[in-house]
């Protein structure tokens, strides 16, 4: 059976009334944002990370890292 409802209201059969608020709630925790890569860069930073035996986040770290203290000088080194 099929129940039919808009958009900005629960179908009947989802019943929230023995929920908990917070029981999943972990103040701790950490968000891990996703990174989507295009094709190529993807694919050249899996190569490189396989020649240089390191994991594919290690590198990307490792990367990005290098280009934050990069940024960092450039921006030391430009301020009156």
């Amino acid at each position: 059976m099929k129940t039919t409802h808009s958009n900005d209201e629960m179908p009947a059969e989802i019943d929230f009334s023995a929920g908990q608020r917070g029981r999943f709630y972990r103040p701790q925790a950490q968000w891990h944002v996703p990174v989507y890569l295009n094709p190529e860069v993807q694919q050249y930073v899996l190569r490189r990370a396989e020649e240089s035996g390191l994991d594919f986040d290690q590198l990307i770290n490792t990367l990005l890292q290098k280009d934050m203290e990069l940024l960092e000088t450039f921006a030391q080194g430009s301020s009156p």
